[in-house]
């Protein structure tokens, strides 16, 4: 099987685990998953926070603003640096669009691997381009 092939089932089970999880609201899950360049990231959950990763392993890339619950019903964009506040969101398709606004530049597909493989393999494709 491909890394790509591998990547994409690695997200999509990721993607069905944070359904399954249940701390996300689905009307959420489901607006940032009808959002190809959210869906090809890895997602995970805080507490009641979407949350999306560059990379299929843990420790997780802290690169992507997050989304978390409003107690108004709305949702507050936070991130990528815990403390850092984006903004509000009426709306699950408000909030997803401020996450797209801020990914970083070729994000995506998640890659295979930790946030340490990750940051190697960027490094040594810099560095091919470079030559």
């Amino acid at each position: 099987m491909d890394t790509d092939a591998v990547s994409a089932a690695m997200v999509e089970a990721g993607w069905q685990s944070v359904r399954d999880d249940g701390r996300v609201r689905a009307e959420l899950l489901a607006a940032a998953y009808a959002e190809p360049r959210l869906r090809q990231l890895f997602p995970w959950t805080g507490i009641m926070e979407l949350q999306f990763s560059r990379c299929t392993e843990p420790r997780w890339t802290w690169d992507i603003p997050y989304v978390q619950p409003d107690a108004d019903g709305g949702y507050r964009v936070s991130g990528p640096e815990r403390g850092e506040t984006v903004g509000s969101a009426a709306t699950a398709q408000d909030a997803v669009a401020m996450v797209v606004e801020r990914l970083p530049a070729g994000c995506g597909p998640a890659f295979v691997g930790t946030p340490e493989e990750l940051a190697a393999h960027e490094g040594k494709t810099r560095r091919a381009g470079e030559g």
